[in-house]
């Protein structure tokens, strides 16, 4: 599992990236990160694979540091991880003698099914395709933990129902997703929980089935959660 106990991370003086949050994340669920620009998604995301430090607490996975636990977790990001100058074969190279449980078979496959030329370099690539890219990387990497920030940036629609599909079915029994994402329509019937994020603290943590029960929908208890008005841009007029 994974543990965040009392975790404090601000950006300067004023700015709270998390306020003093404790989340327990178990085995085998997949998790949406949730909240409006600015509440803390990427923070945390970022706070678990130990990629900024933090003022106060600690986050455990399996018990241990992720220090400690690299080669159980993956992060795919916006951002990229790839070497621009590389091309995809190249840089799946690079990852298969880097990273133990890396699978190269896997790897070439996902690169097939997105239509990612393998042999040109990747700073030639849309934004789109670097996406695609990151994606095909970091589920090819064995890890137990998928981090996953806006995963679905620079998709098409059609794409990122293929990918859905895709993560779900190719999911083997207790890997643990955490999704930070803007589009809580599409994830929803994926998702087995939701921590929704504001100001850097944690808001709602539930189940799905939880709030379906209910009647309720994902993006109804988020706009609840977030104190959203509907009918706020009439106050222009």
């Amino acid at each position: 599992m994974i543990e965040l106990k009392n975790v404090k991370k601000y950006y300067g003086m004023k700015s709270v990236g998390l306020y003093d949050e404790n989340l327990v994340i178990n085995d085998g669920e997949i998790v949406g990160i949730l909240g409006k620009n600015g509440s803390g998604k990427t923070t945390m995301l970022k706070a678990i694979m130990g990629l900024c430090e933090l003022q106060a607490g600690e986050i455990l996975v399996d018990g241990k540091p992720v220090s400690e636990q690299y080669d159980k977790m993956s992060f795919i990001t916006e951002e990229g991880s790839f070497f621009p100058n590389m091309t995809p074969y190249e840089y799946g190279l690079f990852l298969a003698d880097f990273i133990p449980g890396f699978n190269m078979e896997r790897y070439k496959t996902l690169l097939k099914f997105f239509e990612i030329e393998a042999h040109e370099k990747i700073k030639t690539f849309s934004a789109g395709q670097k996406s695609k890219l990151e994606i095909s990387a970091g589920f090819s990497k064995g890890a137990k933990y998928i981090l996953m920030d806006e995963p679905f940036m620079g998709k098409d629609m059609f794409t990122r129902r293929d990918f859905l599909k895709l993560m779900v079915s190719s999911l083997k029994s207790g890997e643990t997703i955490l999704i930070a994402t803007h589009l809580i329509d599409e994830i929803e019937n994926v998702l087995d929980r939701a921590v929704i994020l504001l100001y850097g603290r944690i808001k709602a943590d539930f189940y799905i089935d939880d709030i379906r029960e209910k009647g309720k929908t994902l993006a109804e208890v988020m706009a609840e959660v977030v104190e959203y008005e509907e009918n706020r841009y009439k106050k222009l007029f």
